[in-house]
């Protein structure tokens, strides 16, 4: 095993992961929506692979390649959260997790992500579907390639 693999010998039926890893990649899930809903940009771009791809849901330019890139474009959002009093949370639910012959994951989740101007009422900015492609990289799980598409569009 190397040390973008994971052990998913203790898989279910063909297609299914053993109820502990499913657990690892909700809690993977949790920590990694806490950091970004905390304001730490920093440390929820570090739960991207050096390489990764981040295509956001309605984003008309190019997808943001790259940890740095993404610690970039998290902290601007940050600051623009900050600057307008906005607290935002994401809900992920209805995981799927797919272990992949290489040792990766595939994973696809429902998304709610929510803001609430500081002092006003909760608004549901969006409904997307997140497709992730997990690998571990020394025992740590790490997005290498995330998709999100609005419900609705021809993706899903």
């Amino acid at each position: 095993m190397t040390s973008t693999q994971a052990d998913t010998s203790a898989a279910g039926p063909k297609g299914y992961v053993s109820a502990d890893l499913y657990a690892q990649v909700q809690q993977f899930y949790a920590r990694q929506m806490g950091l970004i809903d905390d304001g730490k940009p920093d440390e929820w771009a570090g739960t991207f692979t050096e390489d990764a791809v981040f295509e956001e849901a309605g984003r008309l330019k190019e997808p943001v390649r790259g940890r740095e890139a993404i610690r970039l474009s998290s902290r601007a959002r940050q600051e623009r959260l900050e600057r307008d009093g906005i607290d935002f949370r994401h809900w992920l639910s209805m995981l799927d997790v797919s272990p992949q012959d290489d040792g990766s994951l595939r994973a696809r989740t429902y998304a709610l992500a929510m803001r609430t101007p500081r002092g006003g009422a909760l608004d549901v900015f969006a409904s997307v579907v997140c497709h992730d492609h997990l690998v571990a990289v020394d025992g740590v799980w790490q997005v290498r390639h995330r998709n999100l598409s609005h419900d609705g569009s021809p993706q899903d």
